[in-house]
């Protein structure tokens, strides 16, 4: 079989570790990022980006541990590498330097994809609900502000977390919210000066904070991550996909764990492929 080629759906955190993984896992396949949002205006932009463990209940613990596992030890290098003070743009450079191609594109159906690529995978997070129908996904909405503080230099995070203040390079993350169900990606006057107060109270020094912006984002929560292969069926027409989505608020904690997994997942796809093609061949 001649070099696979690979389509990527969806550009958040998530989609871009996916393809990083399959490069790294799989270096005979074409990649291709597809997604009709890209950096700055995905829901990763809006996550703070804290390395903070999640529980998903209907995911086995050992599996949710080996994800952030190898989360955590893929960031502590880079945290220590001559990279470290660009490793908020780590994954877009290093896609680059891999030779993934990226296409801005609205995916509306797996399908229209299959006389392109061999294999699909569906990182598409809150997007999944309908390109795949998941009635499983729903939506917890946060609003959060980014603020220019730079005096701000360690974080602090209060009682559930749900009222934290969390400096990144450029800017500082306030937040939250945790609204289930909602759909609403319009900021609320009331939820930003609330916001602002709440963290305020635990940093005074932040009434000085300038640049304020408001930025909301759905996270794609279900009761367990969705890290699976299947291959779909049509007239006869076969198309392999692995999904990877559905993360919720702990997709920055486990996002290289997961997209190892799902990269094992396209290696096995190709194995199949390339059965397939010999068993032709015979």
């Amino acid at each position: 079989m001649a070099s696979p080629k690979v389509a990527v759906v969806g550009a958040g955190v998530i989609g871009l570790s996916t393809a990083l993984c399959i490069t790294e896992t799989c270096p005979s396949c074409s990649v291709t990022v597809l997604s009709d949002q890209f950096s700055p205006n995905t829901t990763s932009d809006v996550a703070a980006g804290m390395l903070i463990p999640h529980t998903y209940p209907d995911t086995p613990i050992h599996r949710q541990k080996q994800w952030f596992k190898e989360t955590f030890t893929y960031l502590f290098a880079i945290s220590n590498s001559a990279e470290a003070s660009e490793a908020g743009i780590h994954l877009v450079s290093g896609l680059k330097a891999a030779g993934t191609q990226m296409y801005t594109r609205k995916v509306a159906d797996l399908w229209e994809l299959h006389s392109e690529y061999d294999i699909v995978v569906n990182c598409t997070g809150m997007g999944a609900q309908q390109l795949v129908g998941d009635k499983q996904l729903f939506p917890v909405r946060g609003q959060v502000l980014k603020v220019h503080a730079p005096w701000v230099k360690q974080f602090i995070r209060d009682g559930d977390g749900l009222t934290y203040i969390y400096p990144g390079i450029h800017k500082v993350t306030l937040g939250g919210t945790r609204e289930k169900g909602s759909w609403s990606l319009s900021p609320d006057a009331y939820t930003t000066k609330d916001i602002f107060d709440r963290c305020c109270s635990l940093e005074p020094s932040l009434q000085g904070a300038q640049d304020i912006k408001v930025k909301v984002g759905l996270r794609p929560s279900r009761q367990c991550v969705r890290v699976q292969r299947e291959v779909l069926s049509q007239g006869g027409v076969k198309l392999p996909v692995v999904h990877n989505y559905g993360h919720g608020a702990g997709g920055f904690s486990v996002h290289r764990g997961t997209a190892k997994e799902a990269a094992h997942l396209v290696e096995e796809c190709i194995s199949a492929l390339q059965g397939s093609s010999s068993r032709a061949k015979l």
